[in-house]
């Protein structure tokens, strides 16, 4: 583990830096690019912040749609590999009708709600800022 600062703080002042000294000084497509390279730079950061709880959050969800209540993998790459995994069996229950209706559908219409707000969490765009 690494001390400070975090991934997440260098990111953070990268987007800072960005943002408060260059931005305000260019115009036309270069001050595009730099509010597009400070927006990118956000959002990697919140993906860093939130990834643990996001991935713990879907884990879950699926565990609960698929019957399946084995615990997370610890390693990053084990988690995304087990995440895949589960993501592609709820695929085939959903192709073979298991989400027609009933109470399957509705949890899975719960869980797709709240992966997508997680994922809008990570993608949103800041809001506008002053003299931009």
């Amino acid at each position: 583990m690494n001390d400070r600062p975090t991934a997440e703080e260098l990111l953070r002042a990268v987007e800072h830096f960005l943002e408060t000294e260059v931005v305000p000084h260019l115009e036309g497509v270069r001050r595009f690019h730099a509010r597009v390279a400070a927006n990118v730079t956000a959002m990697v950061a919140r993906e860093l912040e939130t990834e643990d709880v996001h991935d713990r959050g879907q884990w879950q969800r699926l565990g609960v749609l698929l019957g399946d209540v084995g615990p997370l993998p610890a390693s990053r790459g084990e988690r995304r590999a087990g995440l895949a995994e589960r993501n592609a069996a709820l695929v085939d229950r959903i192709r073979s009708g298991d989400a027609d209706a009933g109470r399957f559908r509705a949890e899975l219409l719960a869980h797709l709600r709240e992966t997508c707000d997680e994922k809008l969490d990570v993608s949103r765009p800041p809001r506008q800022r002053a003299g931009g």
